[in-house]
């Protein structure tokens, strides 16, 4: 076997995901690894020496990519080798999807959909049609090409000084409304995505605290382009939560729940319900409590009227406000067998309040 050479490595902003380019003197490969090193979906690039009319694909799905056939790569005769120095990699801003760019320009794209256990390759621009090696990025390059643009963009302006802060400053001109700001903490540990938590203390008129997440909003939320075409009304959210609880308690919850959707490559909507990853110091919390649901209507519950968080945009996305409701086990058998409209209306009849304590 010829040696292989790595000639591109790069992880995505918010550890999620990796790409590698790889080269063994007969075929150049690309592969989107999970943070486990597990090849989620291999992308065969180019030949380098004659294609045979045909190949057996098994070998790409374990770091061995094999000559594409004939009939599907403009250069049956083989190409020279891309030179690593031209390669570089553009994650989308949702970061469960990177392009791969060279001096010719768009060389491959891997979707956030694409998966290898579904015979959903990425897309390559050497390849015609679609094989089990890499499907034709001519037949939807037009439609992918503004995505990687608005990723560069994207990107360019996380990196200027100031791209937090005016997400900060959206998110808590916005919180206004619910009194004055109490502490603030960290819950990213300095790593994209970067998230905050604001805590509203108690006021005359309001006997809870509000804890809300800042800066989930600042990126789109990953794989919803699995699941609609247009991803703009659910694509960014901020998380809210109620508590009489001591609120550097209840902030806790938000380590682990603010990053999420980025480190899982999962999206949070109106009532999904997440299992509560298992950590010693969030035990006095979580109680019997091993997962949360998400509403976005929480009124529907026992209790005083929630405010209206509604009207906050960003990037031109409307911003959804999903309060966090801690459930039962029995609770979450319940919403996965049923539904979530289901569950909250059982909730609503046991009495069961939308403020935690």
């Amino acid at each position: 076997m010829a040696p292989t050479q790595v000639l591109l490595d790069e992880t995505s902003p918010y550890r999620s995901r990796r790409v590698i380019v790889e080269y063994d003197t007969r075929t150049t490969a690309a592969y989107l690894l999970d943070p486990r090193g597990q090849v989620r979906v291999p992308v065969w690039l180019a030949n380098h020496e004659i294609a045979p009319e045909t190949s057996d694909a098994s070998g790409l799905y374990e770091g061995r990519a094999p000559l594409m056939p004939a009939a599907h790569t403009k250069h049956p005769q083989g190409r020279a080798p891309f030179d690593p120095a031209t390669l570089r990699a553009v994650w989308f801003e949702e970061g469960d999807g990177v392009a791969l760019l060279d001096e010719e320009g768009l060389l491959a794209v891997i979707p956030g959909w694409a998966e290898a256990d579904r015979g959903l390759p990425g897309y390559s621009r050497d390849a015609i049609g679609r094989s089990a090696y890499a499907w034709a990025l001519d037949d939807v390059a037009a439609q992918l090409w503004p995505r990687v643009v608005h990723a560069e963009a994207y990107w360019s302006w996380r990196c200027a000084p100031g791209a937090w802060r005016s997400v900060q400053r959206s998110v808590f001109n916005h919180l206004r409304t619910l009194g004055p700001a109490g502490h603030y903490w960290d819950v990213s540990d300095g790593y994209d995505p970067l998230i905050r938590v604001s805590e509203r203390p108690p006021t005359p008129t309001r006997p809870y605290t509000i804890l809300s997440t800042v800066g989930m909003c600042g990126q789109r939320m990953p794989t919803l382009d699995r699941y609609m075409a247009d991803t703009s009304a659910y694509a960014r959210i901020e998380l809210a939560l109620a508590t009489t609880a001591p609120a550097h308690l209840a902030a806790r919850i938000f380590r682990w729940l603010g990053t999420f959707p980025w480190r899982a490559v999962t999206w949070f909507g109106p009532g999904h319900s997440v299992k509560w990853l298992d950590n010693g110091e969030d035990s006095p919390l979580r109680g019997n409590h091993p997962a949360v649901l998400l509403v976005s209507a929480p009124g529907v519950l026992a209790g005083p009227p929630p405010p209206d968080l509604s009207g906050l945009t960003f990037h031109g996305d409307p911003v959804n406000w999903l309060w966090v409701i801690p459930i039962t086990r029995p609770e979450h058998l319940f919403a996965k067998e049923h539904d979530a409209e289901t569950l909250i209306a059982k909730l609503a009849a046991e009495g069961r309040s939308w403020i935690l304590g």
